[in-house]
């Protein structure tokens, strides 16, 4: 099926590339989900399963693929009225449309990937499709974000090849070479700690630029910034969860070798200058679109502070990237609407959204509860449990001053949300302000009411598949 896939999606998106047709390109795009849908429901019935040596359908993937798959609905959607709404010539259009495929099925074929090797293949795709959707506009400030993105990404995906190179040579003393993380874990206990101990550094430093941790975080924020807010959408929630998946496939190998604790250690200070990182730029950030990009590099310093103090936080990391997804994709949604009321992304022009656009204020309200873990939000059970997991595992000065973070983030966002909400906006002329339809705001209500719901109350299934993605990590 994998094959099928890969064939038939670069070739959807390549027909796109060259289709000026409207209606065509949304037959393209209809048939690119079907596909996309299938793949998803391919790879639930045929768990662990391996298909063409390098790619696997096990739990981890299944999990992302599914929350892709339901991203992707809306991303669409969103994404042709974003572009009825801002008409662009025909070409960008297409281009448009054919990176956005591009991309999800690069992040798809990450997430299946079992070997580290086609993983870093597939996350320089990503870099690649990206860049497209970032340089859309085409003008100078699209141009900036575009050449810092593709920079900064170069560099962090030179840094795995390396990482790569080291744990080649960190295999010295194994019985096979191979660099699947099926034979690195099996050879765990033969690899070399000095070359392992380098490609850990490497690794992690290239894929944090992809997952938003220190310190290569500043590539999204530009990234998420400049793109329009469909593509920003797909860039802060299932492009990063490529990035953990790149770090967890690689840290399970280093849990499960006598660098395990020296791993957490590097870890845990990436993830907690993350969060501070977010709390500074939060405080002072003026542009909706960056603040919500600085919101989830908390959030992924969250994540990785539970994968560093283990036990429940193994579980809890794993939940809170999947409704981090679902919140953060939502809001920037939701962003498309706030743009056509206001045409300004900074917090000093908009204002008494309310007023405005009563359903989208709805959901901006709910989406800054959402993304601050206020019950009754999904992510406060996924954060209670990575502050449980600190705490029990005796990292109480650590979750005082996350705790302390993470209010002061509170204050930072909230502040600037409600002002949008319920403050009048100064010098702003309402007697043009387009009328919205309730119904564009649907998707992300359903979006935040899956969070709310995976959260407090998930499926059997659901959390049988998390527990299955964590079961090679030591207690």
């Amino acid at each position: 099926m994998i094959g099928i896939y890969l064939i038939a999606a670069f070739l959807i998106s390549f027909l796109l590339f060259l289709n000026r047709n409207k209606i065509i390109s949304f037959v393209l795009l209809g048939l690119f989900l079907a596909l996309q849908g299938s793949l998803t429901v391919y790879a639930y019935l045929n768990f662990s399963s391996t298909e063409l040596i390098y790619f696997t359908y096990d739990s981890l993937a299944i999990l992302l693929l599914l929350t892709l798959g339901i991203i992707a609905i809306p991303a669409f959607l969103h994404s042709h009225i974003y572009l009825e709404d801002q008409p662009a010539p025909a070409q960008s259009r297409a281009i448009y449309y054919a990176a956005v495929v591009l991309l999800i099925t690069a992040i798809s074929a990450g997430y299946l990937a079992n070997h580290i090797a086609v993983i870093w293949i597939f996350t320089e795709i990503t870099t690649l499709s990206a860049s497209a959707l970032i340089y859309h506009h085409r003008n100078k400030l699209a141009l900036e974000g575009t050449w810092k993105y593709v920079f900064i990404c170069a560099i962090s995906i030179t840094f795995v090849f390396i990482g790569i190179l080291f744990l080649s040579l960190s295999l010295g003393n194994a019985s096979s070479d191979e660099l699947s993380f099926k034979n690195l874990l099996a050879n765990s206990s033969h690899l070399n700690p000095f070359w392992l101990r380098l490609s850990f550094i490497f690794i992690f430093t290239g894929f944090t630029a992809k997952l938003g941790l220190v310190p290569m975080f500043t590539a999204g924020i530009d990234a998420k910034d400049k793109a329009p807010a469909p593509a920003g959408a797909l860039l802060s929630s299932v492009l990063m969860n490529l990035g953990f998946v790149g770090i967890f496939r690689f840290y399970v190998v280093i849990a499960n070798t006598p660098l395990h604790h020296w791993a957490n250690l590097v870890i845990g200070i990436a993830a907690f200058l993350s969060v501070f990182v977010a709390t500074v730029y939060m405080v002072k950030v003026k542009n909706l679109k960056r603040m919500m990009a600085y919101s989830s590099i908390e959030h992924m310093g969250l994540v990785m502070l539970g994968i560093a103090a283990g036990g429940i936080g193994y579980y809890a990391a794993i939940l809170h990237i999947i409704l981090h997804a679902f919140v953060k994709s939502s809001m920037f949604f939701q962003f498309t609407q706030l743009y056509r009321v206001y045409q300004s992304k900074s917090i000093y022009e908009v204002g008494n959204y309310f007023k405005y656009n009563t359903t989208g204020a709805m959901v901006l309200l709910l989406g800054f509860i959402s993304a601050t873990a206020m019950p009754p939000s999904g992510l406060f059970v996924s954060e209670f449990l990575i502050f449980r997991s600190m705490f029990e595992s005796n990292q109480i000065v650590l979750l005082i001053a996350v705790l302390l973070l993470l209010t002061m983030i509170i204050w930072a966002f909230g502040k600037n949300i409600f002002k949008i909400l319920f403050i009048p906006p100064v010098m702003f002329d309402d007697s043009n302000v387009p009328v919205i339809s309730p119904w564009e705001s649907a998707t992300q209500f359903a979006l935040l009411a899956l969070a709310v719901y995976l959260g407090l109350n998930p499926p059997a299934e659901f959390v049988e598949l998390i527990k299955e993605s964590v079961m090679m990590l030591p207690n």
